[in-house]
């Protein structure tokens, strides 16, 4: 099997699942996809790959539709593989009063009094607006009627009967891609969940996915005491890194350390890669778990309300938004330009512009505009200048990239290296105004580093513990090659492939991002 940069590098084809065709799902191209964002009717993400389309005149079309999201959403088990494995009551029981001790994990017994496990049954409902027109704000319709259809995926937390006993399990726990706030929240709950639980070998796997094949790289002893304050730092315990081995060198050191629950804190690529291995576990028979905690700063996984360190980025870049204020409402014509993260989806500048009230044009990657000319965003600050003196503009990174050279530059993980649209927008806007012979002073701000680095706020800080203790029940109840998130407001788990086949991206349409034009009376750039 080739590197692991082949299997965690932007998804071009995904398998499509249940009734759907054993055909690649071929993504569109980023134009294309803003194009489609820009229609007034969007169509549920499940659908989008529908291969064949759904025959909206066959009178049981919603039945089998929701049959078809059914295996579609159906989780990954370990009996799946294993038919004959035995599950055994769960060590897991917070009526507990006494310290965990060694023959504790060999046999505590399930308290029947205790009410707080999940039923396998129980389901969270994806969806929840009912939109009676196509040409509502923000539907979101699978037929052109936009017909109710129940949509439901299944509900995390702990179960009754467990699939692996704690004495005999060493969980590994490894973090990828870039820094986001809250990656020591989440090492630090699952490692105090895995005790809880009775495991006593728990290991970190230093930097990413690297960590598996280097050997001058020691994997880290992790217990409760060495994670007690982890949370405190911004940062990861066990460091960060792009690509890796191929996934048949990971799953070989898997083995060889005798890891049979694997943790994988990352993105899109992070959690391909983790499918990836889920998929060569199986194929090799061995009983392992391997769950998924969507790490990104960006928020752009699907299905999702957000993901850890989100939160954190947007409260962070009120300092940056409100020092490029400063600057230039005290300078004589002044320009601020705050460049936030996000490479195809403008969640964290939207989100930011909003909470903030001084921005006076956000411009994010699934909106197009034009700089120049009469309905360009230059001529607009001309005219904030003439009316209230200063201007302060926040862009995503992924903003504007067809007015920069192209590269064909790729990280480890796959990505190409994007231009720089905040130094542009300041370069064009320096020469507009020097042209047209109007002075201004114009100041950029790029506090990307300084973001990524902070330590997760509180309402980050509550997302990452229960993603981290969802995570061990998950693995624990014997689910593998899923991921845990949260859905409007409940937390679930969702089978990796339908959450990475493409990124997430802002509705144009959508009653947040009308919210955001509201607040800055931008135009229309386009």
């Amino acid at each position: 099997m080739g590197t692991l940069s082949h299997a965690i590098a932007p998804k071009l084809a995904v398998p499509c699942h249940g009734l759907s065709s054993s055909k690649p799902r071929i993504l569109r191209s980023k134009s294309t996809r803003t194009a489609s964002a820009a229609r007034s009717r969007r169509v549920f993400a499940g659908i989008k790959s529908q291969n064949p389309p759904i025959d909206f005149s066959d009178p049981d079309w919603k039945s089998k539709f929701q049959s078809d999201f059914e295996k579609r959403f159906n989780i990954p088990h370990i009996t799946d593989v294993f038919e004959d494995a035995q599950s055994i009551p769960s060590t897991f029981c917070l009526k507990m009063r006494t310290p965990v001790t060694e023959e504790f994990a060999g046999g505590y017994p399930s308290d029947e009094e205790w009410h707080g496990y999940i039923n396998n049954n129980d389901r969270v409902l994806l969806k929840t607006i009912y939109y009676s027109s196509p040409t509502s704000a923000g539907a979101e319709c699978i037929d052109p009627d936009c017909n109710w259809v129940e949509q439901w995926v299944h509900r995390a937390g702990p179960r009754e009967k467990i699939y692996f006993k704690p004495e005999e399990v060493k969980a590994a726990i490894v973090t990828c891609g870039g820094l986001c706030p809250g990656l020591n929240d989440v090492i630090r709950q699952i490692v105090i969940t895995l005790e809880i639980y009775g495991v006593k070998k728990i290991a970190g796997i230093p930097y990413g996915y690297r960590g598996f094949s280097d050997k001058d790289l020691a994997e880290m002893p992790l217990t409760r005491k060495v994670v007690q304050n982890v949370h405190l730092s911004g940062g990861s315990l066990l460091g960060v890194s792009r690509g890796g081995p191929g996934i048949s060198a990971i799953v070989d050191s898997m083995e060889v350390r005798g890891i049979n629950m694997l943790f994988v804190l990352g993105g899109n690529g992070t959690h391909a890669g983790a499918n990836a291995i889920h998929d060569e576990c199986r194929r090799r028979r061995l009983k392992v778990a391997v769950v998924g905690v969507p790490k990104t700063i960006d928020n752009d996984i699907l299905l999702m309300d957000k993901t850890f360190g989100f939160d954190t980025a947007v409260e962070e870049a009120q300092r940056a938004i409100n020092s490029a204020y400063i600057e230039a409402h005290s300078a004589y014509h002044g320009i601020g330009i705050v460049k936030l993260m996000g490479r195809s989806s403008g969640f964290i500048a939207m989100h930011a512009s909003l909470a903030s009230g001084q921005i006076d044009i956000c411009l994010i990657p699934e909106v197009p505009f034009h700089l120049h000319g009469p309905h360009g965003v230059l001529r607009h600050l001309k005219y904030l200048i003439e009316t209230k003196g200063s201007a302060v503009v926040c862009v995503a990174e992924g903003a504007g990239q067809n007015f920069l050279q192209k590269t064909n530059a790729k990280d480890a993980s796959g990505n190409i290296v994007l231009g720089d649209i905040g130094v542009h927008l300041q370069q064009e806007t320096k020469k507009y105004f020097k042209e047209i012979g109007i002075p201004a002073d114009v100041k950029y701000i790029d506090p990307t580093y300084m973001i990524r680095a902070c330590r997760a706020n509180a309402s980050d800080g509550i997302l990452c513990t229960v993603l981290g203790q969802n995570a061990v029940h998950g693995a624990f109840a014997g689910y593998s090659g899923i991921t845990v998130g949260i859905c409007n407001t409940h937390y679930v788990y969702l089978p990796i492939p339908e959450v990475i086949s493409y990124p997430r991206l802002v509705d144009r349409n959508s009653r947040m991002w009308h919210r955001c034009l509201t607040s800055t009376g931008q135009p229309d750039f386009e």
